[in-house]
């Protein structure tokens, strides 16, 4: 688990290579192949907040997410042998406010998780509770399971995920 909402807050800022690096280091987590890497932004609270009823303005300002437009970053997706990216958050990576020169994909980590990669990504979980118990009992690591459903000819399923401290 990366705990992004444990140093930004509810700022709404790109999490970059360099960013990312920093937090790693401060929290002690590492990634080794074969990992799912969790990142809590804590978008999920602000959701739950909503009470049903969300605020387009508020859902759109909340929160960080990757810059999936940082070549670093994707260089250390690759780098990592994660097997996946899984956030809080709607995109694992924030929606861009216009598009990098020479990028034509919208979402340039998605482009370059699911379609180069091979790095599945995993959006909307509820993550906070999770990560609170990891943060108060200095731990980073636990055992995740999350089988999706079997949807022949699907491009996404729901999962279930559980993890095990």
């Amino acid at each position: 688990m990366i705990d992004l909402f444990a140093h930004f807050g509810r700022k709404r800022q790109p999490v970059g290579y360099a960013d990312l690096m920093r937090v790693m280091a401060a929290d002690g987590v590492t990634v080794e192949a074969g990992d799912f890497v969790l990142l809590r932004t804590g978008f999920d609270e602000v959701v739950l907040e909503g009470n049903k009823t969300p605020d387009k303005e508020r859902l759109e300002t909340s929160c960080t997410g990757l810059d999936g437009s940082d070549k670093r970053l994707q260089q250390w997706v690759l780098e990592t042998k994660l097997v996946a990216l899984i956030a809080d958050n709607y995109a694992v990576e924030l929606l861009p406010q216009a598009f990098a020169p020479g990028d034509c994909a919208m979402l340039p980590l998605h482009q370059h998780c699911l379609f180069k990669t091979g790095v599945n990504l995993g959006e909307l979980f509820r993550l906070s509770e999770l990560a609170d118990w990891l943060r108060a009992n200095n731990r980073s690591r636990f055992l995740f399971t999350g089988p999706p459903l079997r949807l022949p000819g699907a491009v996404g399923s729901p999962a279930t995920p559980v993890a095990t401290v």
